[in-house]
This record gives structure tokens, sequence and C-alpha cells, in this order.
């Protein structure tokens, strides 16, 4: 029998780690908590997290900064617990290489919802191939690796599941809506701002000029279109 998937919450709320664990628990998950950026960083040293939840308020090792640390060794999915009113401080996360977040305060069904939308990644549609060559693009999504006119380009887990997406259809227009769902589930298909934060991300990393894109052309109002060049 596979083990449970770990998952490490990082909080400095004891309160909010104490329900945290309770649910969580009570789900099948294997919980470690940290209540710094710091602990969170040790427990990785000799414990592998298949999912990482951090609050991004927090002393010294704030959640932006964990998500660099993170990033920069390992591509663990990240979701960040934010207040309302912190708008910039979550974009800067999702900039840094979390794949999703939460605002406080949550619902304890939308948190397990982004829990399994993110351990799950992006279904299988009717066996697709592994490997995606197309234009100027090959993409290898068993070895989760990808380059672009020959270059190798490292993309987080939640921009590599967008560009695969993408590049399953392309020349197609894909509304927001759909590309939503389809990455960050169901819940999430009216919060456009993941998508303009994550497209502006992979243009950076992909485009010739990210000010005037080639590949992934937004179409306004609807969504966007991935053109994979020549």
């Amino acid at each position: 029998m596979p083990d449970p998937p770990h998952i490490l919450v990082v909080d400095d709320e004891p309160q909010i780690t104490r329900v945290l664990r309770t649910s969580l628990s009570a789900q099948g998950y294997d919980i470690r908590i940290a209540n710094s950026g710091e602990m969170a960083l040790e427990i990785m040293k000799d414990w592998v997290p298949n999912l990482i939840i951090t609050d991004l308020s927090m002393p010294s090792i704030d959640g932006v900064q964990l998500c660099r640390r993170v990033r920069a060794v390992s591509q663990v999915p990240i979701v960040v617990l934010s207040v309302r009113d912190k708008e910039q401080q979550k974009v800067e996360a999702l900039d840094a290489g979390a794949d999703d977040y939460v605002t406080k305060p949550f619902g304890m069904s939308e948190l397990l919802a982004r829990v399994r939308a993110n351990l799950r990644r992006v279904p299988a549609e009717n066996e697709p191939e592994a490997v995606i060559e197309i234009g100027d693009f090959r993409i290898d999504t068993a070895a989760h690796k990808m380059t672009v006119r020959h270059s190798e380009v490292r993309l987080t887990p939640k921009e590599f599941d967008l560009l695969v997406y993408l590049a399953r259809r392309p020349g197609k227009v894909v509304n927001h809506r759909t590309l939503l769902g389809a990455i960050w589930g169901g819940q999430s298909t009216e919060q456009v701002e993941y998508l303009r934060v994550f497209v502006g991300q992979l243009r950076k990393k992909l485009e010739p000029d990210a000010s005037s894109p080639r590949y992934i052309v937004t179409e306004p109002w609807v969504g966007y279109r991935f053109e994979p060049g020549e």
C-alpha cells in the first residue's frame, strides 16, 4: 500500500496549525508542522513533502522568501495562505514560485479541494502523448522538462501544467474559465488573476520579447491561444 502524501504546514499561528493538522490528518495525509520558514527548510533536509502549505506573514523567512528557497531545490507544489488585503504579497508569492493560494479566513472544504488539485496536477486526457514536439517546443511531460528553440527552460509545476494544457490545443482559443478549471480546479474559475500572473511568468521565460508575445497570444476578454512557431 503506498504511503500517504506528505504535507508540510508552515505557519506561526498555533491555532491555524492545530486546525490544519487535525483536518488534513483526518483525510489520511501525513502532516509535519513548522512554525517558521527556517524550521520548514530544516524539516525538508530529511523529510520530503509532496505539498507545502505556508502562511505569507512570518518573521525572518516569510512565505515569499520560503517559496524562493524551496524553488531553488524542489518543484514541490506550494499553496500559500494570505489575508484578503495583501494582494501584492500574494502576487509576489506566485512570482516566487507558489502554485496556488487560499485567502484567510478560508473554509476547510476549499482548502482541501486546493490540496487535492495540487497533488493531482492536471489529469491525463485519453492517455495523451508523453512527449509533445511542436513548432519551437519539445515538452517531455514524464520527465517534467521542456525546451524552446533547443534551449531548456525551467518551469514551476503550475507553469508547466499550464503550458502543457495549451500546447495540446495549438491554434485554439482556450477561455479563462476552462484554463482555470483545468489547472486550478472548479472553485477557481473566476480567479482570472491566476492566469495573468502565470501567463506573465511563462512569457518571461519563453518569449523572445515578453512585451510582444508570439507563443501565448491573448484573445481579449476571452482567453489565450498557443502558437508554437514554425
